[in-house]
């Protein structure tokens, strides 16, 4: 083998430093239910329906984290079909993705998030969401972005969507200090 070859295959083998990874979701609001998005329940006259909670946030962070990892996406660890998933916590599918993150030998760097919705008014909720994420995922609020649009006439204004990307970080095996 070439010297070329096996520095291309050495690369292949050897673990990224850092991993990217990029999740969306939208849900519909619905009547009857209470509106979860980033694991906080929010005042307003309809949820977004789903066959968990419907927390669309939540579910972005999940498939941003499954995919940097190149894991299966969400609905293939958490089927819509699977009756046991019906009204579920959507922390489940974050705790999932987040063990999976650290199996693969990376540490979350942090994220960044756009929701996508008309109502309600996300701003008054933003620090309570990004407070809520910090916990579930151990990660300082300072590395967690929350923004929110409303649609501007795109046809989605019964609905939410959120888009989230993620950079995971390789976690050292053996950390050294220096004495420089």
């Amino acid at each position: 083998m070439s010297q070329r070859a096996k520095t291309n295959e050495q690369r292949r083998r050897t673990k990224p430093e850092m991993r990217i990874g990029y999740g969306w979701d939208s849900h519909e609001f619905k009547s009857g239910i209470p509106l979860k998005i980033g694991g906080v329940t929010i005042p307003f006259d309809k949820g977004l329906g789903g066959h968990s909670d419907g927390d669309v946030l939540l579910h972005a962070i999940t498939d941003a984290l499954l995919g940097a990892v190149a894991g299966p996406d969400i609905g293939s660890l958490f089927p819509p079909s699977d009756p046991q998933w019906k009204g579920a916590d959507s922390v489940v599918f974050l705790q999932e993705a987040l063990k999976r993150v650290k199996q693969a030998g990376y540490a979350v760097g942090n994220l960044d998030s756009t929701l996508i919705l008309l109502k309600p008014k996300i701003g008054p909720h933003t620090a309570e969401i990004r407070q809520r994420i910090s916990k579930l995922m151990k990660l300082a609020p300072d590395c967690i972005g929350i923004k929110a649009k409303t649609p501007e006439g795109m046809g989605t204004d019964n609905a939410a969507i959120a888009h989230v990307a993620v950079l995971l970080v390789a976690k050292k095996a053996n950390k050294r200090t220096s004495s420089r």
